[in-house]
């Protein structure tokens, strides 16, 4: 069985795959690879069995991700919290892989890493277990009045209530005073974390690339942005993707308010799952957030096939260090070491 390689963004086959096809997300559409191409400069390919000039019936997509300072991968996919390889075949999936690993030996690859949330993967010959993480889903079909019940009473139910007798401002759109507000809220959560904020032309290209499917949600209070999130549609479910607060404000409950706005709207649209994301396992604060909301926790395990074990999870000596270098940078600064260094994570 052959194994063909094409660009995404170049082959109309994959919009109409993707379109059609019952496991696809919002990570796999042709808005999101472009961002990632513009940003980035990372290569989009896909690897069927389908031929060139036939219908498309499989395809895992990756990025070729080029780096002289973390080295060169493929990845499915960057900046993605999961991707699913769109094979139903075991066969066709298992060849698609083989011809991978040969071109990962002859091309010097560091690694080649799925990000799927599917177990699936997990009996691939020579797939290494590479990092976890936690991943929510909220059930939206109950009514709202059940949706809210399910709230934790004493943290997130007392957050809404408190938000709504503090007459927070609410708003949402791709405007480019909203993505500064966004941008300013982002950069002080960031430097929270002590990490570099991601480049803001990233988030200008996801707004040009997925249009009306994405969604910036502010709250603000007498004019001062509080809290805001961005989230992604893709057919009946809507995605939070990014979020971010002033921590001088957190009292007024902004991000709960904002989560409670999205379900509802998404409610009024007739969305049937809310997908909150990844959660680094030991951010217990995140979890906890996104249990007390009633979402449905389950484990998240991307593979990797390389050469090399995997790096423990934990938080090496170089990432200390380098987070105790960012905690002292101007704004300025680490807002272009964000431009700077982002290219070579994914």
């Amino acid at each position: 069985m052959t194994v063909y390689a094409f660009n995404p963004l170049e082959d109309l086959r994959w919009d109409e795959f993707v379109r059609k096809n019952p496991q696809a997300s919002i990570y796999h559409t042709r808005g999101w690879l472009e961002a990632l191409h513009r940003t980035y400069a990372y290569e989009p390919l896909v690897f069927s069995t389908s031929p060139p000039a036939a219908d498309l019936t499989n395809g895992i997509v990756f990025c070729r991700i080029s780096s002289w300072l973390t080295g060169c991968r493929m990845v499915s996919l960057p900046f993605a919290d999961h991707c699913e390889p769109l094979v139903e075949s075991v066969d066709d999936r298992k060849e698609i892989i083989s011809s991978l690993l040969c071109a990962f030996k002859i091309e010097r690859w560091k690694y080649v890493e799925i990000r799927a949330s599917s177990p699936d993967l997990v009996s691939e010959d020579a797939a290494e277990k590479s990092r976890s993480f936690f991943s929510h889903v909220m059930d939206l079909r109950p009514s709202l009045d059940l949706i809210f019940q399910g709230f934790n009473k004493d943290s997130i139910q007392r957050a809404v209530r408190r938000a709504e007798r503090q007459e927070l401002t609410y708003e949402e759109g791709r405007s480019e005073a909203l993505l500064r507000d966004f941008y300013y809220l982002m950069l002080k959560t960031r430097r929270r974390h002590r990490l570099p904020p991601q480049p803001i032309d990233w988030f200008r290209n996801l707004i040009s690339s997925l249009g009306n499917r994405l969604t910036i949600r502010l709250a603000s209070k007498n004019g001062n942005p509080v809290a805001s999130i961005l989230t992604l549609n893709h057919r009946d479910a809507v995605v939070y993707k990014y979020g971010c607060s002033d921590r001088k404000f957190h009292n007024l409950g902004g991000v709960s308010f904002l989560f409670w706005k999205t379900i509802q709207e998404a409610k009024a649209l007739g969305l049937r799952e809310f997908d909150l994301g990844r959660s680094e396992i030991e951010n217990t604060g995140l979890i906890t957030f996104k249990d007390r909301l009633g979402a449905r926790r389950s484990t998240l395990t991307y593979l990797r096939f390389s050469t090399r074990h995997s790096r423990p999870t934990t938080e090496g000596y170089r990432m200390k260090l380098a987070k105790r270098l960012f905690a002292c940078m101007p704004d300025g600064l680490l807002v272009a070491t964000g431009r700077m260094l982002y290219r070579h994570v994914g």
